[in-house]
């Protein structure tokens, strides 16, 4: 009995053993060891002679259509998106009240000539009867001031029924030119008041494309250089500006400048609000392209990234500007650095954060 349970505590500590030594074999870190990332390196190019810059496009005349008087909107002619015309009619107010206050200015404005025509012949008899010396020259003169008082009285009334009219024309709101409604802010019932916002509309043929420019490359710039706009989306792609304009005050938060790039005449697809980019040639600038494989570029929303690999391995979301695609590769303004090393798919660089 004892040599036999000796031979079982033998037995069960060279079990022991040999799990032990496989158990040492294989490390917590190397069973969960995440599967390695697929990298690529920021390449960078020659010098850059243009540089992108993002802008919007804007239109150049642009009206917010306000109310000039009070009333209910009683009628709406048009809506977002439409086409108009020159003095076309857009919507209406409630103007009972200003075409009863008119109808009376109108019938004032009878009685007032006819009580200016009975003056008229009451001097003209005053006159032919101081001719005859049946009348002082006073009484002449109490008849002339008499007239001139009904024919000043006159005057005013029909002023008067005049304001009324013009008055009664500002509740029907009508087009100030030929252009495309972009906004309608009211809607059947609004109460709209005296300079609150009803329609916005803008003149298509009139486009520009507004870019805040850094004073370094603003002062590369010279007239005569030429320009280009990209726009995104749009049929023209990119188009050549028929006239630009550097306006002198530089923002003193981002210190920069605002160029104004004027668009060609009935660009097709271009409307106001949409994102565009200049490029502008900054020759001399010691700059170099940088560039990273497309596939590594993150897009979520408004955010354009990439995983860069920190110096522990891990994968950081960095966000940057990009430029123009080149093949399989994209160009990076802002945001990485040459030499900098991207993860190629960016899913698994995500879970490993």
């Amino acid at each position: 009995m004892a040599l036999n349970a000796t031979r079982t505590v033998a037995c069960c500590a060279l079990l022991g053993a040999a799990l032990g030594a496989l158990a040492g074999n294989v490390s917590p870190a190397a069973a969960t060891a995440p599967q390695a990332l697929t990298t690529a390196a920021v390449t960078s190019g020659g010098t850059s002679s243009l540089a992108g810059f993002d802008g919007v496009v804007e239109a150049v005349r642009q009206t917010a259509v306000a109310a000039q008087v009070p009333g209910a909107v009683v009628a709406l002619e048009v809506k977002a998106g439409d086409a108009v015309k020159a003095g076309q009619v857009l919507l209406r107010l409630d103007a009972r009240a200003a075409e009863q206050t008119a109808a009376a200015g109108a019938a004032q404005v009878q009685a007032a000539r006819a009580t200016l025509d009975a003056a008229t012949k009451d001097f003209e008899r005053q006159k032919q009867l101081f001719r005859e010396n049946y009348i002082s020259q006073a009484a002449l003169d109490r008849a002339e001031a008499q007239y001139k008082a009904t024919q000043a009285e006159a005057q005013s009334q029909l002023a008067a029924a005049g304001a009324a009219r013009t008055q009664s024309g500002f509740y029907v709101v009508k087009a100030p030119y030929d252009g495309i409604v972009s906004d309608v802010a009211v809607v059947l019932g609004d109460m709209a008041m005296p300079g609150r916002l009803l329609l916005t509309v803008y003149d298509p043929r009139s486009l520009r494309v507004s870019v805040a420019v850094p004073q370094t490359v603003a002062a590369r710039l010279t007239p005569g250089q030429p320009l280009q706009v990209e726009l995104p989306g749009a049929a023209a792609g990119r188009v050549t500006p028929v006239k630009t304009q550097l306006l002198p005050t530089v923002d003193p938060a981002t210190h920069t400048l605002e160029l104004r790039l004027d668009l060609p005449a009935n660009l097709s697809g271009a409307t106001p609000g949409m994102f565009a980019r200049a490029w502008l040639p900054v020759g001399g600038s010691a700059d170099t392209r940088l560039y990273v494989p497309a596939r590594a570029v993150v897009r979520r929303a408004e955010l354009t990234a990439v995983y860069v690999i920190g110096g522990e391995g891990r994968a950081l979301l960095r966000q940057v500007r990009l430029g123009r695609v080149e093949g399989d590769t994209v160009e990076v303004l802002a945001g990485v650095s040459a030499g900098d090393r991207v993860a190629l798919d960016p899913q698994a660089a995500s879970r490993l954060n």
